[in-house]
């Protein structure tokens, strides 16, 4: 299976050549250089079609290829230890958002982590660019996940209730893809990630306020150790 890289070039390169943008650069060469992570993923969501499909379909390559690309797994209570300094480097260089309710970071009984990002700073209604305020967050985020390599990243976008559910489907993935973009051009290395969208069918909070809706126009980054 292709790695996120290569899907991310193939989707690109096909969809533009499609359009006749491949002429920019040729082959899509060039388009995208000296964009940033942001104005790439709103990119890849603009061009939706093949390239969506090609990305949200993309999963973590075999368990061999992934722990290869991260110059080996983790085994036995090295697991614990190294989840438990990445949740710990989280919550110290996320506190500020944490205590301002924009950020939460859970740990689970086996050691996995979930970073969650609300819409207080990340996304406005109806959109899957990720606010310029929030990149230093984003930035926080990426450099841990960069400093913890063997962990598998699942990206996984909401939305609340508001338009059909075709439509935040689609802007769910959006979402999912705009972030997964955002940490591959900070480091991130692509075999690590997932990304996929899952509408509005797994609110956090109310849809019947604002308030709870803003919590649910979100994007959740699984963090799961990469086991031996």
């Amino acid at each position: 299976m292709m790695t996120y890289t290569k899907t991310l070039a193939l989707a690109l390169v096909t969809t533009l050549a499609v359009t006749g943008c491949a002429n920019q650069g040729g082959a899509g060469g060039g388009m995208m250089d000296g964009m940033t992570g942001t104005q790439k993923g709103g990119l890849i969501g603009a061009l939706g079609g093949a390239a969506a499909g090609a990305l949200i379909g993309n999963k973590h390559r075999g368990r061999g290829a992934l722990i290869g690309a991260v110059g080996g797994g983790l085994a036995g209570a090295a697991i614990g230890n190294y989840m438990e300094r990445q949740k710990r480097e989280l919550d110290m260089n996320l506190s500020q958002e944490v205590q301002a309710g924009n950020v939460f970071v859970e740990q689970f009984p086996d050691k996995s982590i979930k970073v969650i990002m609300t819409a207080a700073t990340s996304f406005d209604s109806g959109s899957y660019t990720i606010k310029s305020g929030f990149y230093p967050t984003m930035n926080k985020i990426a450099n841990i996940l960069v400093k913890y390599p063997k962990t598998a990243l699942t990206v996984t976008g909401h939305t609340d209730s508001k338009g059909s559910h075709a439509t935040n489907q689609v802007l769910s993935e959006n979402r999912a893809r705009s972030v997964s973009t955002y940490l591959f051009d900070k480091g991130v290395v692509g075999d690590r990630l997932a990304a996929e969208g899952r509408g509005q069918v797994e609110p956090r909070a109310t849809n019947a306020t604002e308030q709870g809706r803003a919590q649910n126009r979100r994007v959740e980054i699984y963090i799961s150790p990469i086991a031996e």
